[in-house]
């Protein structure tokens, strides 16, 4: 089944809920992230068989350290289980796997498993799993202020050919077009430091249900809507 609008070729999820459908369910938090992580396969396959190319996902952003250091354990743990179980099913749907964040900054056992996938599936064609893993998007664009400044004070660039484009090549999605759809489970209607200038014109979808929740026929209705939206980028 191919995705119902050929204008979606960009998908970007933040998966909201995990703690709280785990807290309905008198469970602990980290219940929550390993359902949510289960879901992630679910929803992975199903954007791939709908057609879309890019699916984004927001993993861990910079601001989740300040949680309590048994969830954030946990969290750094999850890649590891994440595609020790499903590798062999990614490789099936050939999926890419990409990670995007400021890598350096996470365990070296997390990040010696994202490298690992990501050069795993290297050669894959298909769909790619792009996570946002220690990423902020207030930080993003700080660095690629710095970097073009550091630029312009090597004298490679004036400051008078600082374009949209030349910004877009220090974002760490420089090498993915803008999402067309951002979907935000769990019932809340913010950005929460996300791609913040990637977002100009991409259509939003909120929707109540947790991220565990979250399901292929959610997934469907959603870009289904998305597919009957007329997208004027700021023209008639």
């Amino acid at each position: 089944m191919k995705s119902q609008s050929s204008n979606l070729n960009h998908l970007a999820i933040i998966m909201d809920g995990n703690g709280r459908w785990a807290k309905k369910r008198f469970l602990p938090r980290v219940a929550g992230h390993k359902k949510g992580m289960d879901n992630v396969k679910t929803i992975t396959k199903a954007a791939s068989h709908l057609g879309i190319r890019v699916l984004t996902l927001y993993a861990f952003s910079t601001e989740n350290w300040g949680r309590p250091t048994e969830e954030v354990g946990y969290l750094m743990k999850l890649p590891a289980l994440f595609f020790d179980k499903f590798m062999p099913e990614l490789m099936a749907e050939n999926v890419r796997v990409n990670v995007m964040g400021f890598l350096d900054e996470l365990p070296q056992s997390t990040y010696d498993v994202v490298m690992k996938a990501v050069d795993q599936t290297s050669n894959n064609t298909g769909l790619v799993l792009n996570f946002a893993l220690n990423y902020g998007a207030r930080r993003e664009l700080t660095q690629a202020v710095q970097e073009i400044g550091q630029q312009i004070q090597l004298g490679e660039l004036s400051p008078s050919n600082v374009t949209e484009d030349v910004i877009e090549k220090h974002l760490l999605t420089s090498q993915f077009e803008d999402p067309d759809l951002l979907i935000r489970t769990s019932g809340e209607q913010r950005l929460s430091n996300f791609l913040l200038w990637q977002l100009a014109y991409t259509e939003f979808a909120f929707t109540d249900k947790s991220w565990p929740d979250f399901s292929k026929e959610d997934l469907t209705d959603i870009i289904e809507d998305f597919s009957k939206r007329h997208r004027r980028f700021g023209k008639l």
